[in-house]
């Protein structure tokens, strides 16, 4: 599918993109740097809290959809699942797919992704399990998957907030010109209160805190960097007038930081923009699908029109 990340490649890919974006005037950091083997974990913690919506509420849509997206030509062939995250919402797809051929999880994450696999294959003897160790955020290469089955893609999570808008509608046409007769299932977080919004990525426990200092305890195990996790607090902000929650590291201190034998400053009160999970009404989500080659086919909400459910086909 898209380009196998080798551990060496990945580890050089992980020194130069944390190193080129601590060095541009407004920090930055992508956030699929923030899903080691341990950010992983620590997201799984927090798709449990009660403050985190998301996850159950998406659950929810696709239990009481799954068998109609049995309808779809890719449940009898190939499912492609980007990013094998919450095995719940996978079994809901693969228990309503009793004729699936293939079952492609697709990871940045080795381990994580070979956890995901094993599991799979253990709960679905029958299924043929594909796993692949890529960034698909890349342009994506030829599938792995034989030319006549049909696909049908699983993107949940909302992960399409994660990108600028330009982004996503990039990754769409990405996933279009590869696979163009698949038909896309993707979850799409909607905007809501603020206090609701505020709460799901600032829990009171201070897992979501957890998960993004991990990024700096990442840092430092890998290159070599010496960030002092008391001198950075999580903080979460919804940005109102681009409809995003933003996680950021702030700096508490001024101070100069070692990575990877390069030094980085930081002003007090300075920040890493480690995430974005924008929220999106239909119509705005309706416009991405658009511009990326997509048209929807179908929506399905929960009863308080918190999150949605998208079936998509190439335009």
């Amino acid at each position: 599918m898209t380009k196998h990340v080798s551990p060496e490649a990945q580890a050089d890919l992980f020194r130069d993109d944390i190193l080129a974006g601590l060095l541009k005037d407004r920090k930055v950091i992508s956030s699929k740097w923030l899903y080691d083997d341990v950010g992983s974990h620590l997201f799984e913690a927090i798709t449990e809290l009660d403050a985190y919506y998301p996850t159950r509420t998406e659950i929810s849509i696709l239990a009481k959809n799954a068998k109609k997206y049995r309808r779809l030509p890719g449940a009898r062939g190939a499912m492609v699942e980007l990013g094998s995250g919450s095995s719940r919402k996978t079994d809901l797809l693969l228990d309503a797919f009793p004729d699936l051929s293939v079952y492609m999880p697709v990871d940045i994450s080795v381990n994580h992704l070979k956890a995901a696999a094993e599991r799979v294959r253990r709960a679905y003897p029958s299924l043929a399990v594909i796993p692949v160790a890529a960034d698909f955020t890349q342009p994506f290469g030829q599938l792995p998957l034989l030319p006549e089955l049909p696909v049908l893609i699983f993107f949940p999570g909302s992960t399409i907030g994660n990108f600028e808008k330009t982004e996503a509608a990039a990754l769409l046409s990405n996933i279009r010109s590869a696979m163009p007769e698949a038909s896309l299932i993707i979850g799409v977080d909607r905007p809501k209160d603020a206090k609701v919004l505020q709460e799901a990525y600032d829990d009171p426990a201070g897992i979501t805190a957890a998960f993004n200092q991990n990024l700096l305890q990442r840092i430092n195990r890998e290159l070599d960097g010496n960030f002092d996790l008391a001198d950075f607090a999580h903080k979460a902000i919804w940005n109102v007038s681009e409809s995003r929650i933003e996680m950021h590291l702030e700096s508490l201190t001024q101070q100069t930081v070692s990575i990877a034998g390069e030094t980085i400053d930081f002003a007090k009160g300075e920040t890493i923009h480690t995430e974005n999970s924008h929220k999106y009404s239909e119509d705005a989500f309706k416009g991405i699908a658009r511009e990326g080659g997509w048209q929807i086919t179908d929506v399905d909400s929960d009863e308080n029109d918190w999150f949605s459910v998208y079936t998509l086909q190439a335009a």
